[in-house]
C-alpha cells in the first residue's frame, strides 16, 4: 500500500511552487511603465503601416 498523503497539503504545495512562473508572467505583462507601453504600441502601429505599404495589389477578376 502507498503512502499516505494529506491532499491539502499536496495542494498547498503546488500552488507555492507554481506562484514565481505566475508572478514573473504578471510583471511582464503590467509592470511597464505608460511611456514603455506607449513607446510599443506606436512600433507595432509602424511595422504594420510599413507592411501595410509593402504590400502589392492583386487582381481581382
Amino acid at each position: 500500500m502507498g503512502d499516505i498523503i494529506n491532499l491539502n497539503k499536496a495542494r498547498k504545495a503546488h500552488a507555492r511552487a507554481a506562484a514565481p512562473d505566475k508572478a514573473a508572467a504578471k510583471r511582464a505583462r503590467f509592470g511597464r511603465s505608460r511611456a514603455e507601453r506607449d513607446a510599443e504600441a506606436a512600433a507595432l502601429a509602424h511595422r504594420e503601416a510599413l507592411l501595410d505599404g509593402a504590400r502589392r495589389e492583386t487582381d481581382e477578376t
